[in-house]
């Protein structure tokens, strides 16, 4: 696992993220992880999978009944 240090980091915006983890029950360093985590994560663009999920997942009312099991039929070969 990597570190970072930030320097100089404005008072204001460090009372700022105590305030927040405090508010999500994380530790400082934890809050700016799920910050930098999320702000990354954004940046990709959405897959196939994303797009589906935001436009038809369970959050939207949208639940299919599973597909009944297909028994395949062994192939014939005898004619006629």
């Amino acid at each position: 696992m990597a570190s970072i240090t930030i320097r100089r980091l404005d008072e204001k915006v460090k009372s700022r993220l105590r305030v927040r983890a405090a508010e999500h029950g994380r530790s400082m360093e934890e809050e700016a992880r799920c910050i930098l985590r999320d702000a990354l994560d954004r940046e990709r663009p959405p897959s196939l999978a994303d797009l589906a999920l935001e436009l038809f997942g369970p959050e939207h009312g949208v639940e299919l009944a599973p597909h009944p099991p297909v028994t395949p039929k062994p192939p014939s070969f005898r004619r006629g």
